[in-house]
């Protein structure tokens, strides 16, 4: 199998992509992808919520990465990131938290204001990896 190579795609016609994130990702010689289902903030050993949102978008990346841990995945091989933010007043924490845990990587990425699930929940991220 092919080397994996995650390309950015920003064409020159299109804004500056600002951030961790790109306006396309090509992905060549990908094996396999995975899919990792919206995670929120389950609850923590006791299954209580946290109440603040940078809690809890810290407790949906460490879902998310513990899902792709256990495709032997990590953020490298995110290709995709959605996020659903239950209010726009958390746009900016979301982006410093996601800058953190993503590094220098830049994945394509969608962020939505909608109503969440459950009342408690912030937020919710999904996403796709490729390996």
């Amino acid at each position: 199998m092919p080397d994996l190579s995650i390309k950015p795609l920003n064409p020159r016609l299109l804004p500056a992509a600002t951030g961790n994130y790109t306006h396309g990702v090509q992905v060549d010689g990908a094996g396999r992808l995975v899919f990792v289902s919206g995670q929120v903030p389950w609850g923590d050993d006791q299954g209580k919520i946290p109440d603040s949102f940078e809690d809890q978008c810290r407790m949906v990346w460490r879902n998310i990465l513990a899902v792709l841990a256990e495709a032997g995945l990590g953020v490298a091989n995110l290709v995709k990131v959605t996020t659903y933010l239950s209010d726009r007043q958390y746009r900016a924490l979301n982006s410093k938290i996601r800058e953190e845990i993503l590094g220098e990587h830049a994945p394509a990425l969608t962020i939505i204001i909608c109503d969440i699930y459950a009342e408690e929940w912030l937020l919710e991220i999904e996403a796709v990896a490729a390996s």
